[in-house]
């Protein structure tokens, strides 16, 4: 596990602003932490878009094609069942009855799949050891992380200055 160095700090701002001089000085940060998501952050740290939209469309089609499956299995193959009068021969006659039974399928399996989704790819599942930097960042300070090797050509003292001058809270190496 490499070094790195953490600032930490008492306001959202001063942070970004922070941020903002250190990637001005040519410092590669790898991570900051935060309490609560800071807009614009992403783009002054040249954060990628997330994919979970696009996940999330995903399981509502999968669940779209297996609730119109099932439904039309179970309703119209399996057990055809004379509810109201309605035809049980075909999809297309039911399509009407089968509707709201669709959308609340979708949106469950869509909801939940970009939940655990959300889940794995942070690595924040119950029992996991969480891996901020501070416990303080959980709670009201923020914190950038400096890698020591993402940032080779630069002296560890040089860095340390660079951080004071952003006037953080604190710094310190784990």
């Amino acid at each position: 596990m490499s070094k790195a160095i953490y600032a930490l700090y008492d306001d959202d701002d001063i942070m970004v602003s922070g941020a903002k001089a250190i990637l001005a000085k040519n410092v590669k940060i790898k991570d900051v932490y935060s309490p609560f998501p800071i807009h614009g952050l992403e783009n002054v740290l040249g954060i990628k878009w997330t994919r979970l939209a696009i996940n999330a469309f995903l399981y509502g089609i999968t669940a779209l094609a297996l609730a119109l499956l099932g439904m039309s299995y179970f309703m119209i193959q399996d057990w055809p069942m004379n509810i109201g009068g309605k035809p049980s021969f075909a999809l297309y006659q039911n399509l009407p009855a089968f509707i709201p039974v669709t959308f609340e399928f979708t949106v469950l399996c869509a909801a939940h799949g970009m939940a655990i989704t959300y889940l794995i790819r942070n690595w924040t599942l119950p029992g996991v050891k969480a891996r901020n930097p501070h416990p303080r960042t959980t709670d009201d300070h923020f914190a950038i992380e400096i890698d020591w090797e993402e940032n080779s050509g630069i002296d560890s003292e040089e860095i340390k200055s660079i951080l004071q001058e952003t006037k953080p809270v604190e710094i310190f190496e784990k």
